[in-house]
């Protein structure tokens, strides 16, 4: 039996820990070639070689422009082609409506917007010789609700997702699909500070902080369960694969109802 993506191409960027990791992991095993970036040399040499032949490692921050067309290019090279784009790489971002300051804004819209955007218009060329394919952004239920990220986090998000609409109107004529995920109450490193802090800390230390962030998130959702990277990842792949060829312009929220809740149980400090 072959896989959902048997012989695609796929890139994904931030693919080294968390949802992209996770990502990477599901989309090998349905027989796609990956190409994975990120700014840990280390881990992402340590997932490539634990994944196998067909996912390879580039070393690249999504914060530069060529960093991103390279990455891409390295899928065409190595493997032959572009079928599929997630622009996953992200992190926390910090800025208050009264301290917020010119840096804090272009760092946020850097990072989570135009890093996407910047995917999207190196990809496009790839994608139509290929005939079509699939781009799925990394956005957040921060985008369409208050108290799920801070102010600049949510704005980010919130133009992320309504340039995925747009972006799928304009190159759905040319067969390639443009949708989001909006992640929320998913258990990953962002929530002490991404995976920059997380490489700083023992595997006991983030073990214990997980333990932790999943029992909060639990009481968050009416499934009363914390979401995994593999639940996005998941996502992704329907995205990404033959079952959701008539799914464009899409923000498929993946959250346990959270977004549904009006009043939120306290956390643990």
């Amino acid at each position: 039996m072959t896989g959902r993506l048997q012989d695609k191409i796929a890139v994904i960027t931030g693919g080294t820990s968390g949802i992209g990791e996770a990502t990477a992991e599901l989309f090998a095993n349905e027989g796609a070639k990956v190409v994975i970036c990120g700014r840990s040399d280390k881990k992402g040499a340590v997932l490539a070689e634990r994944l196998g032949d067909s996912v390879q490692f580039v070393s690249a921050d999504v914060l530069n422009e060529e960093d991103i067309k390279n990455t891409i290019n390295h899928a065409v090279t190595e493997f032959g082609g572009l079928d599929i784009l997630f622009n996953n790489a992200g992190g926390p971002t910090m800025g208050s409506i009264t301290e917020v300051d010119a840096a804090a804004i272009q760092y946020a819209m850097q990072l989570l917007f135009t890093s996407a955007v910047l995917g999207i218009k190196h990809a496009v060329a790839h994608l139509e010789k290929r005939g079509g394919g699939a781009i799925i952004n990394n956005s957040s239920v921060a985008a369409i609700r208050d108290n799920q990220g801070d102010l600049l986090y949510s704005a980010a998000k919130a133009a992320l997702t309504h340039y995925t609409r747009l972006a799928g109107v304009r190159l759905g004529p040319k067969g390639i699909r443009v949708n989001c995920i909006s992640p929320g109450a998913i258990a990953t490193p962002i929530f002490w500070g991404g995976s920059a802090r997380a490489n700083t800390l023992t595997d006991e230390e983030n073990a214990a902080k997980m333990k932790k962030l999943q029992r909060n998130l639990a009481r968050a959702t009416p499934m009363q369960s914390s979401g995994v990277a593999m639940d996005i990842a998941q996502g992704a792949l329907y995205l990404a694969s033959d079952a959701g060829r008539f799914v464009n312009s899409h923000d498929l929220v993946i959250d346990g109802g959270r977004t549904s809740m009006f009043h939120e149980p306290p956390v643990d400090t």
